[in-house]
């Protein structure tokens, strides 16, 4: 019975993100704009960077880009929602409602596209990274890329979640930028938070995306076994496990 479970909500989620991954094929320019930003940063922050002392182990490089990658994934997930909007409106859940498709695999299918999105952009600014001299462990980046897809799942979920909560983008967008800004800020996504104030950094530790990044920084420069890595690994668990729930009640109760 629980194996003829599994099977049924593995068909379920491959079918839902084989329609969504079909949709982001057929739009590759929006999946390309969603690296802009980062590889803004990347061109014109970085090289002001390269000079300074930034408190941190590895070069500024190491120091940048692990936030610039977990930046894709905090602000391109978190806006995931809007898709959910649009479909409410034109009536695609409704449909969906009355499919014998699971709950789980409605939302697991909509958060793996998005993974896979994510993990591709990050790829590619990776491969910029290297060329303008960042140096770091194969291993080190394949974990990056692995935390990038842990954040983009708990996040989409949560989005997915809000956007069912709410019923027009006017409540939806500002309710992302108050969560996400003060989220980017406190985190230390752009420069280490021990370059900061004492209470300013005693404030960041109640961010959990502070742990990711100190987690993937600590993978760029070789350091494995360290506690960041601990810490960044049981946080994004269990975030990705407490927003995947709260995803799927969320669809279950809202008949999506």
């Amino acid at each position: 019975m629980a194996t003829a479970a599994l099977s049924a909500l593995c068909s379920d989620t491959a079918l839902i993100f084989s329609r969504y991954a079909r949709q982001t094929l057929r739009s590759r320019f929006q999946m390309l704009f969603g690296i802009l930003m980062p590889l803004l940063y990347l061109l014109f922050f970085g090289p002001l960077l390269t000079d300074l002392p930034l408190g941190s182990r590895g070069d500024s490089w190491q120091v940048l880009v692990p936030g610039l990658l977990l930046q894709l994934g905090l602000f391109g997930a978190s806006f995931a929602g809007f898709a959910v909007l649009i479909e409410k409106q034109s009536g695609v859940l409704e449909r969906m409602r009355v499919t014998p498709v699971s709950r789980l695999a409605l939302l697991l299918g909509r958060v793996l596209r998005d993974a896979a999105v994510f993990v591709f952009q990050a790829v590619l600014l990776v491969l910029a990274a290297l060329v303008m001299g960042l140096r770091a462990p194969v291993g080190g980046v394949l974990i990056g890329l692995a935390f990038v897809a842990l954040l983009t799942v708990s996040l989409a979920s949560l989005s997915y979640a809000l956007a069912l909560k709410v019923n027009t983008p006017q409540e939806f967008g500002p309710t992302i930028n108050a969560l996400t800004m003060p989220s980017m800020l406190l985190s230390g996504l752009m420069l280490p938070m021990t370059l900061a104030p004492g209470w300013l950094d005693v404030l960041s530790h109640l961010i959990p995306f502070r742990y990711l990044v100190d987690a993937v920084r600590a993978a760029f420069v070789g350091d494995f076994a360290s506690a960041h890595m601990l810490y960044g690994t049981l946080v994004g668990a269990a975030l990705s496990v407490i927003a995947v729930t709260i995803g799927t009640r969320v669809f279950t109760s809202a008949g999506a």
